[in-house]
């Protein structure tokens, strides 16, 4: 069982950056493959970034690619989005998930936090 809480949201303007931080709880964590997610008001939950348990592989959506970085510690159990040329698009509730038994599915989610973008 793996516990997840996000921080590090908040209102910046567009061009600008911030840092989510995922704390997580759990003997799983350092073997588990980390996701970040997001949902903008009206839309669906779309896939942001993943990494794998050690950190060398990491993979993005393309909307934000070149501009947001995924990272891990391990030893501090943290999962971190580094979001840099913030965008107003990018406005939505971040979510870190984590997979579960089954290759590709995120069994446990963090309650989100929001990003707010002003143009």
């Amino acid at each position: 069982q793996v516990q997840l809480v996000e921080s590090g949201g908040g209102l910046v303007q567009a061009g600008g950056s911030l840092r989510l931080s995922c704390a997580a709880s759990g003997r799983t964590f350092s073997s588990s493959t980390m996701g970040w997610f997001r949902q903008a008001p009206g839309k669906e939950r779309e896939f942001v970034a993943r990494i794998n348990w050690n950190g060398h592989n990491t993979y993005y959506a393309d909307s934000v690619k070149g501009r947001f970085t995924i990272s891990r510690d391990n030893a501090k159990n943290t999962v971190y989005l580094q979001m840099n040329s913030l965008k107003p698009e990018d406005t939505a509730v971040y979510y870190c998930a984590g997979q579960g038994a089954i290759l590709g599915k995120y069994d446990y989610w963090g309650q989100g936090t929001q990003v707010t973008v002003s143009s």
